[in-house]
């Protein structure tokens, strides 16, 4: 007789988390969703503009965080180097990797769009690795770069063609949380010859442990419901912690003041529509009063990382000029850095 393990808890479709600590990943929601999940396999050569490989960003192979790196075709008015972007992927901590669908299909579009080569990291997942595990991970993938501008260490597509001068980090929604994060440690750090020369945190997976506003009020979608905030955050979070943790609320009593961080100048992405509008903007008044340089861009009309849902951006007008006017203000960013 099979022994049935012990289902302890079940997150929207996307993850099972079992009594032995183990984790089943596997999509359980509509089917014809599924392929947004998929992974999409590295191709070196040009594909839509945009080539694809994946790399062990480290010395030693064993201790490396992968990344996945995007390189726009050469335009033949351009420039030797191109700008790096460093993107860290969304998923509660919990789900999701570098190389879903849902990714490729928006970081090939915005390494043409933004002209630059972006860098894209594989993240750890909890509960099995907990935080601050992904912003380690993602502060490791910044520490790489720097070490490339060094020339300590190879990787032909950087070495060639970044401009260490420019690197900005982006990521969307709890991706928004490391942007921060990273940024906060990048301040304390020699990076130089590197310059971080700006952050791009896209709807941040913010909140506090007293629901807001919006996430009582605004319509949940399948990209985020208060049952996938609450429970990602408590499958992520340090065994003891609240929503009130720094990562999750760094505008909270618990984090650093945020007038004291030396911070890179931010775009700010806020969409009208989503759950956690509000303590996304507490953290905006906190950068501003902060004195922090930070410009805002709203997307009116949508919700929580509306230029993920790939059904969407095709099939509806509203959300692909969204996702058109989100990818303007993020090359425009990158271009006036």
């Amino acid at each position: 007789m099979v022994h049935q393990k012990r289902i302890i808890d079940e997150v929207s479709g996307w993850l099972t988390v079992f009594e032995d600590g183990s984790v089943d990943r596997t999509w359980t929601g509509p089917p014809e969703v599924k392929f947004m999940a998929d992974p999409v396999p590295q191709h070196h050569h040009f594909i839509d503009g945009v080539a694809v490989k994946d790399v062990v960003a480290a010395e030693d192979e064993n201790s490396g965080v992968r990344c996945r790196i995007y390189l726009p075709e050469r335009k033949e008015s351009s420039v030797d180097k191109l700008p790096v972007i460093l993107h860290f992927h969304g998923g509660g901590f919990c789900i999701s990797q570098a190389d879903w669908f849902m990714y490729y299909a928006v970081y090939t579009r915005l390494a043409r769009v933004a002209n630059a080569v972006i860098v894209s990291v594989f993240l750890p997942l909890a509960p099995e690795h907990r935080l601050p595990a992904a912003c380690d991970a993602g502060f490791a993938a910044l520490l790489w770069l720097r070490d490339l501008s060094r020339e300590q260490g190879d990787e032909p597509w950087l070495n060639d063609y970044a401009d260490f001068n420019r690197v900005f980090l982006i990521g969307d929604s709890s991706g928004g949380n490391i942007v921060h994060q990273v940024a906060a440690r990048a301040g304390e750090e020699n990076l130089s010859p590197m310059r971080l020369a700006g952050a791009i945190p896209i709807h941040p997976g913010f909140t506090r442990s007293q629901r807001s506003k919006s996430e009582l009020e605004q319509e949940q979608t399948p990209f985020l419901t208060l049952d996938m905030v609450d429970k990602f955050l408590a499958l992520a979070l340090p065994i003891g912690s609240n929503k009130d943790h720094p990562i999750t609320c760094p505008m909270g009593e618990a984090a650093a003041a945020v007038n004291e961080l030396k911070l890179p100048p931010y775009l700010y992405c806020v969409a009208e529509k989503d759950l956690i509008k509000d303590p996304e903007m507490e953290f905006y008044e906190a950068l501003k009063n902060g004195k922090k340089d930070v410009e805002l861009f709203i997307n009116n009309g949508v919700g929580h990382s509306f230029y993920l849902n790939k059904i969407a951006v095709d099939m509806d007008p509203v959300t692909a000029s969204a996702t058109e006017k989100l990818f303007e203000a993020i090359a425009e960013f990158i271009s006036n850095h």
